[in-house]
């Protein structure tokens, strides 16, 4: 099997899909793997480093993209890399097919077979493949040294001869991997921090962590795979009403609340914004789905009469170095049931590469996706 690795072609992309460790590993296992001249630089992964772990490098991307078994790449390829693949080709990535089903139609016209990592059934068998879970931990902990950072005022508690300063108190609202890892990074910071979710079963996470659990009484909306499920408005307009009052005396909001396929829910409204500090901070981890924030623009930094508010919709690749070794080391453990001593096996009586798999050879066999495209 032969495994292609290219430099990323958005912008601000700099994680590179497999890292020298894994290439190794791979390249033990029966794979050839080669790389895209300098597609590791900016995760700390030189070419020489991954020479010498086995795989070859090559400036060359048209002859790379030709040669291709199976395409490695954090996001989804460019329309114009994907038509030089041969038919057939297996491309692994982040597709967004819930959010951007559209997209997958390069896919279909040429004949590709299109895995999504998003797609990873949540199981225990597929814990070493969690892409979602390893790249949410980043942005938790990067979430909070964000906040920290534009906060006018510092986090714990300090007793000075000047007297003592009080602890900066920290809102997360989302307990899920990125929330829990939020929660985590705060208190050892030392913050007083609440956690908010609509689940009540995330009350025991949260207060586990130390910090104290804003539940809303009688309310349980548990989804599959773990994720909240849509509730109706009534519910919703009691939850914002919560976290309203909760950001009066919050310096610092972290939002991290979203439903796969569906526009990121408000939680936060400008309601709320007006009621806290001023000098407060709101990073938004929802930005790419829309934001739990009334008042956050994606990518961009908003003052709002003192208040910082900031949605990064990539920010898990602002520290590159530990975001591509766990993107590698979950998408090598996918690897391994692509390839039975090196040579391609695809078996979709697996459930994780059943789950996963979109587009095989140009024809969507997911049923959600295919529902999707048929009402559009």
């Amino acid at each position: 099997m032969q495994i292609i690795v290219l430099k990323e072609s958005f912008a601000d992309e700099i994680r590179v899909a497999l890292v020298p460790e894994s290439v190794k590993k791979l390249v033990a296992a029966g794979n050839k793997v080669l790389v895209e001249t300098g597609a590791g630089e900016s995760a700390g992964a030189t070419d020489t480093d991954y020479e010498q772990a086995g795989a070859e490098i090559s400036s060359a991307q048209e002859e790379l993209l030709q040669k291709a078994d199976v395409l490695l790449a954090i996001n989804r390829p460019a329309d114009a890399s994907l038509s030089k693949l041969k038919k057939s080709t297996i491309v692994v990535a982040l597709l967004r097919p819930l959010d951007e089903p559209e997209k997958l139609q390069a896919f279909i016209e040429n004949d590709l077979t299109a895995i999504s990592l998003e797609m990873i059934p949540r199981t225990t068998r597929a814990q070493a493949m969690d892409i979602l879970s390893s790249m949410a931990t980043i942005a938790g902990y990067k979430a909070v040294l964000l906040g920290c950072e534009k906060l006018p005022r510092m986090l714990p508690m300090m007793t000075t001869a000047a007297g003592t300063i009080p602890p900066a108190k920290v809102l997360i609202v989302g307990a899920g991997v990125a929330g829990l890892q939020a929660i985590a990074t705060a208190r050892r910071l030392g913050a007083v921090v609440e956690g908010f979710d609509i689940r009540a079963a995330a009350g025991e996470a949260v207060r586990s962590l130390g910090a104290k659990f804003l539940e809303l009484e009688n309310v349980n909306a548990e989804g599959e795979g773990g994720y909240a499920k849509e509730v109706g408005e009534e519910i919703m307009e009691s939850a914002r009403e919560l976290l309203r009052k909760a950001a009066a005396n919050t310096d610092c909001i972290i939002t991290t609340a979203q439903i796969p396929g569906r526009r990121a829910p408000i939680l936060i409204t400008g309601e709320a914004v007006e009621a806290m500090k001023r000098g407060s901070t709101i990073i938004d981890l929802a930005g790419a789905n829309g934001g739990n924030c009334e008042l956050s623009k994606p990518n961009e930094i908003v003052n709002h009469n003192g208040i910082f508010i900031y949605a990064p919709t990539n920010l898990a690749a602002t520290i590159p170095v530990h975001a591509s070794q766990l993107f590698s080391r979950n998408v090598t453990a996918f690897c391994n049931l692509l390839a039975t001593g090196g040579a391609l096996n695809l078996d979709f009586s697996d459930d994780i590469l059943n789950g996963s798999c979109v587009v095989h050879q140009g024809e969507i066999r997911n049923e959600r996706i295919k529902e999707i495209f048929n009402t559009k």
